[in-house]
């Protein structure tokens, strides 16, 4: 391989790590669902409409999922609701980053990993 080849391969490669940078956090929807029905469903509800038994007079009423529309920028980028802003809310809990502290942190209940396979699980949710 010559340099110019060499330089088009590293110069494409870097593109497309640029143009999808949630592909890092990339989860397992089906390893995800007994994380999510374990500490998700009680508020966020199966279809993650947010009517979880546990929904009942939170106010704010809990992210509904199926929209896939998220408030927050946790990551501080400029772009909220990526999968990286996810990943911290689960993580440290809404009230972290200007939410409702009835989000709970589940940073030490969740591996990194879980927490990749239950925002794949929320990804999944949105219609």
């Amino acid at each position: 391989m010559n340099r110019n080849h060499l330089f088009a391969l590293v110069a494409l490669l870097s593109l497309v790590a640029w143009l999808a940078p949630s592909a890092a956090f990339a989860g397992d929807v089906e390893a995800g669902k007994p994380k999510y029905e374990m500490f998700c469903v009680a508020c966020h509800g199966a279809t993650g409409i947010g009517d979880g038994p546990g929904a009942v007079g939170v106010q704010p009423a809990p992210r509904d999922f199926s929209k896939g529309d998220f408030k927050f920028d946790a990551d501080g980028n400029g772009t909220p609701g990526e999968d990286a802003d996810l990943k911290l809310v689960i993580a440290k809990g809404a009230a972290e980053f200007g939410g409702s502290s009835s989000m709970t942190p589940w940073a030490g209940a969740l591996t990194d990993e879980d927490i990749d396979n239950v925002v794949a699980v929320i990804r999944s949710l949105e219609k």
